[in-house]
């Protein structure tokens, strides 16, 4: 008979328990109506331990008003992040509350306040960023791909950002994990210019495009192919590991991206660049060549063997690899400025042996021959450098040098017609 009294008792205490909850909740709820959004926080923490062994629509009622009470306090700038991302925990505790218990009440409602909160977080970061607060920045990126995990497009951007503050230590994790992901962010881009506001908009589709064109709001469609970018993420991946003294790491990363993509010819390029760090020149330039393979019309390539090259001292290969930068593309402002300095180097020894020469006949007819082929080494950059000065007219070291060549060879008209555009 005593143990009869002792299991209505247990049960008596349940039942005060959920009366208790039930309470607490309609208190809390009624306090969020009255404006006080923490003093409902504060009421449903108190009930926080016992809403487990709650009714399913108990639990998703307490989840449903504390959610709503962090995105009234972050709507009212109070912590604005933090309560943000409190509030995005809530509804999608919500949300697997009720899918677990087939009953849908408030899970509309939340996935549409997440919506909200995530593009919150997204134009907040944006803020963030023009202000100069990077990292603020990055973990309300993060934030938001948390929220959506789908739109790893997110993570891109939050661990870009992370890097733009040099906070490698926040920047790391998530590398690794678009890494993990295998994220590339290749696509396409359909884009329209807004006839109101001037500007470029972006579409989900081209059919959305093409229908905001036909009904006069956009013009001037154009379709954009959005390059992979995981050869930026292993570049900064292992970038950030060798800055942190793991350069094995870094290169195990680079290998292990390469296996799993072997047709992206960035990441051949980001290991490539990995070895010129460590001053590996040889397995550089075997890399270069590997990538060279697959695209040999790629300038770049071919410009950086020609750096390679001047750096090894081989300047006949080094202009070779410029002139063949230039083929490809004309408009190389690089190869031009390099092909310029690499034929002043030949100024140095004449000068040299200028300065050592006396006074005598000999030395003197000496002189005259030197001081021809140093004017030849100049009339031979002149092209070189004023195709660079025509490609980019405000870089002052390329109009400067122009200048000092065009005066050192007397040339006076071309020298003023230069300085009056400087």
């Amino acid at each position: 008979m005593k143990s009869k009294y002792v299991i209505l008792a247990s049960a008596l205490l349940i039942s005060v328990a959920t009366f208790a909850q039930k309470d607490q909740i309609k208190s809390a709820e009624k306090a969020l109506k009255g404006g006080d959004a923490q003093g409902a926080i504060t009421i449903l923490n108190d009930a926080e331990n016992m809403i487990a062994n709650a009714k399913d629509v108990e639990q998703a009622q307490f989840y449903s008003v504390k959610a709503n009470a962090y995105l009234d306090l972050a709507n009212k700038k109070t912590d604005e992040s933090k309560n943000l991302s409190l509030a995005a925990e809530n509804y999608k505790k919500l949300i697997d509350v009720e899918k677990a218990s087939g009953k849908l009440k408030y899970s509309t409602q939340a996935a549409a306040s997440i919506t909200e909160i995530k593009g919150k977080l997204i134009n907040s970061a944006i803020a963030d960023s023009q202000a100069g607060k990077n990292v603020e920045g990055a973990k309300k990126l993060y934030d938001a791909y948390l929220l959506e995990k789908k739109d790893t497009i997110n993570l891109y951007y939050a661990a870009s950002t992370a890097v733009n503050a040099q906070d490698f230590d926040l920047a790391l994790p998530m590398y690794e994990e678009l890494k993990q992901l295998n994220y590339s962010g290749k696509g396409t881009s359909y884009l329209a210019v807004n006839k109101i506001s001037g500007n470029e908009d972006a579409f989900n589709s081209a059919k959305d495009r093409d229908l905001a064109v036909k009904l006069g709001t956009h013009e001037k469609p154009k379709t954009e192919a959005i390059p992979s970018k995981r050869g930026e993420i292993y570049k900064n991946l292992a970038l950030i590991l060798v800055q942190k003294g793991r350069s094995e790491d870094a290169k195990k990363a680079i290998a292990d991206a390469r296996k799993a993509n072997p047709e992206d010819t960035s990441l051949i390029l980001t290991e490539a660049n990995l070895y010129l760090e460590s001053k590996d020149f040889e397995t550089y330039k075997k890399l270069v060549g590997e990538a060279l393979q697959k695209e040999p019309n790629n300038a770049d390539l071919v410009f950086n063997l020609g750096v390679l090259s001047a750096n090894a001292k081989n300047n006949a290969d080094a202009e070779k690899y410029y002139l063949k930068a230039l083929e490809i593309n004309p408009n190389y402002t690089n190869a031009y400025l390099n092909l310029a300095a690499l034929k002043l180097e030949a100024e140095k020894p004449i000068i040299d042996e200028m300065n050592k020469l006396g006074t005598s006949a000999k030395d003197m007819k000496r002189y005259d021959v030197l001081k021809a082929q140093r004017e030849n080494v100049f009339r031979g950059v002149i092209p070189y450098l004023k195709k660079a000065n025509e490609l980019d007219p405000k870089n002052e070291d390329v109009s400067k040098t122009l200048l000092g060549v065009y005066k050192a060879l007397e040339m006076t008209a071309e020298a003023k017609a230069l300085k009056a555009t400087m």
